[in-house]
């Protein structure tokens, strides 16, 4: 499947209530529910609801009506445009009520996993090319040596896991964010999935951002939501970050009790995207077990999710993985374990001219005005003390520290050697100073 310029090829929308390979019962009750919820009686506000064509909609009404749970309100007028309202019978209320009692979902007709599947093939991330001009692009703002971004491009375009490892404060979590960036392409995320009569909501607007219709297009085929399956949301390609908080729980489905139906775990959320697990090796789980939960997904492009009766089942896993840690990957890895991860990538500190260049670029975004003095007083005097280890977050620091102080001391932006030195001892802090 080639990637378009703009995005990939949309969901096709369903036909007939036989196009949407989901059990005629669950359908009739997810309208029905609606219907109790909503108090929405028109084939179109119903049809805008569940996300499904007015045809379809209609033929969903109709079967319900044959089953005497719908009856018509009203008549159609052709020359006023009017729909027929439509309203619950009182088997329809009671029944209603029984479906609400096996699960409170409603709204949105939700995708066939299979149907999901082939979704997913016509926007994989394994499909997307990113050239080295858009990576350049994408990370513009940041000072990186030439050889990072020749090591980044291949494993960006490949889809495949990155671990990228290396003194702390140089940039890996934003270099994770810019190959998110990169990727300037629209997906279609699921509002939810169906598998063995069980609900999974998987759009989730805290991870997913909509895409505005291209209208702006005239010879785009995807410029009104009418032209795709609309149980779809068009998104950016989502991004998931997690920290020292990531459990092994997260990656499990969530099984809501009250509701009776399920939430994606978060790789599943970042299906078509980004999944940056940051600071690997501050979680609570060891980085050995997290990795090893990753085995499958990484291998065998599937991941294994679980019911709540015990049920697995396997899902899609389309997600580049990007695992940062300062820690040396053999200080917490096994030799199995790093062999399953395609790519490893080292973020070094700056070199010395490099670190003056993000110096000086910092100084002018935030006028700072530079002083050479006091640039070799931080070169020649404060560096040596921790042996010229220079890393991306010091010059940010060390500037918004003067702007503090100059701010609190009531005096203009300047930079001194006295300033510097209060600024510097802020950054660290002395072994003698730590409680034994």
């Amino acid at each position: 499947m080639n990637m378009q310029a703009n995005g990939v090829m949309a969901p096709p929308r369903p036909k007939t209530l036989q196009d949407m390979l989901l059990a005629l019962p669950m359908m009739r009750d997810i309208l029905i529910k609606t219907m109790f919820r909503t108090n929405l009686t028109e084939a179109g506000a119903l049809a805008r609801v569940i996300c499904l064509p007015i045809n379809v909609t209609q033929e969903l009404i109709d079967m319900a009506r044959s089953q005497l749970l719908l009856e018509a309100t009203g008549t159609m007028s052709a020359s006023s445009g009017t729909e027929m309202g439509y309203q619950l019978t009182d088997a329809g209320r009671a029944r209603a009520g029984e479906a609400l009692k096996q699960s409170e979902y409603y709204g949105a007709m939700p995708v066939p996993l299979p149907v999901y599947h082939e979704q997913i093939k016509r926007q994989s991330i394994r499909n997307i090319q990113v050239t080295r001009d858009q990576l350049m692009g994408a990370m513009g703002h940041l000072i990186l040596p030439p050889t990072l971004i020749s090591n980044l491009g291949p494993a960006v375009s490949s889809g495949r896991s990155i671990l990228m490892y290396g003194p702390p404060g140089n940039g890996k979590s934003s270099i994770s964010n810019g190959i998110r960036d990169a990727m300037g392409d629209k997906i279609y995320v699921p509002r939810a999935v169906e598998y063995s009569g069980q609900i999974i909501s998987v759009y989730d607007p805290i991870v997913h951002s909509a895409a505005e219709a291209d209208e702006q297009d005239p010879n785009s085929l995807r410029r009104t939501s009418g032209m795709f399956d609309t149980r779809y949301v068009r998104c950016e390609r989502p991004t998931v970050i997690t920290g020292g908080e990531l459990s092994l729980s997260m990656l499990d489905l969530v099984y809501n009790p009250v509701a009776r139906t399920y939430q994606a775990p978060l790789q599943m959320k970042s299906t078509g995207g980004i999944f940056i697990v940051d600071d690997l090796g501050r979680q609570a789980e060891p980085p050995q077990s997290l990795v090893n939960r990753w085995i499958v997904p990484l291998e065998e492009n599937k991941d294994i999710l679980a019911l709540q009766s015990g049920e697995k089942f396997e899902v899609p896993f389309d997600t580049l993985v990007i695992f940062s840690t300062n820690f040396h990957p053999n200080a917490i890895f096994d030799k199995a374990a790093l062999r399953r991860i395609f790519y490893k990538i080292k973020i070094d500190g700056p070199t010395q001219s490099d670190f003056l260049k993000i110096f000086s670029l910092v100084a002018r975004k935030k006028k700072m005005p530079l002083d050479e003095t006091t640039l070799l007083h931080l070169l020649n005097k404060l560096y040596p003390t921790i042996d010229n280890v220079y890393a991306n977050y010091q010059p940010v620091f060390l500037i918004d520290q003067i702007i503090s102080i100059c701010e609190f001391e009531g005096i203009p932006n300047q930079m001194t050697p006295e300033l510097m030195d209060r600024a510097w001892a802020n950054m660290f802090v002395a072994d003698e100073d730590i409680v034994r």
